[in-house]
């Protein structure tokens, strides 16, 4: 583990870690010194690996709290540019009927991306780092990261949401793929 500017970068868990298919559990002391602590180390990792979302059991932690990072990147172009903000005890309240696929990589696979299909709308409730309630009405990309990172604290990961396995291809070739459609 290696200090990053505003907290310690956290080893990411792969694959094959048990704790990754297990569904976590409720955060109790919002405001406690170790779970604020942990906040600001998830920021510091997603931020320095140039993700756009991470979730406690992606960093060893069995709890229900993610980070939502997003941002462009040459993975993401499009992505919306926000502050990262921490979602805690997330409940999904309402999913729209619609579904759109779109491709998801995940930390804890490295190399490998899918073609995922995800609701495109969503109404949620969360608390803050503060503790405060919040509801959110999320679309598009947002909604997407937002059902990756909460199947990671239900123990599934993107791989178990695909149609067929031939809608899963290396990062490399996604990349080559991505490349020259932008040409």
């Amino acid at each position: 583990m290696n200090n990053g500017p505003k907290g310690t970068l956290l080893q990411i868990a792969e694959l094959g870690v048990p704790l990754l298919r297990e569904k976590s559990s409720i955060v109790e002391k919002i405001k406690s010194k170790e779970v604020q602590s942990l906040i600001n180390n998830m920021v510091a990792t997603v931020q320095e690996v140039d993700g756009v979302g991470i979730a406690a059991p992606q960093v060893h932690q069995s709890l229900r709290v993610f980070i939502i990072a997003s941002h462009p990147s040459p993975r993401y172009p499009k992505a919306p540019r926000m502050r990262p903000f921490a979602v805690i005890n997330p409940v999904i309240l309402e999913e729209s009927s619609e579904k759109e696929k779109g491709w998801e990589g995940c930390l804890s696979i490295p190399g490998i991306r899918g073609l995922v299909p995800r609701y495109t709308r969503l109404k949620i409730k969360y608390l803050t780092r503060a503790g405060k309630e919040r509801e959110l009405d999320l679309q598009g990309f947002l909604a997407r990261i937002f059902q990756h990172e909460y199947d990671h604290l239900e123990g599934k990961v993107f791989i178990d949401r695909l149609d067929s396995t031939k809608d899963v291809i290396t990062e490399k070739e996604y990349r080559r793929l991505f490349q020259k459609k932008r040409k």
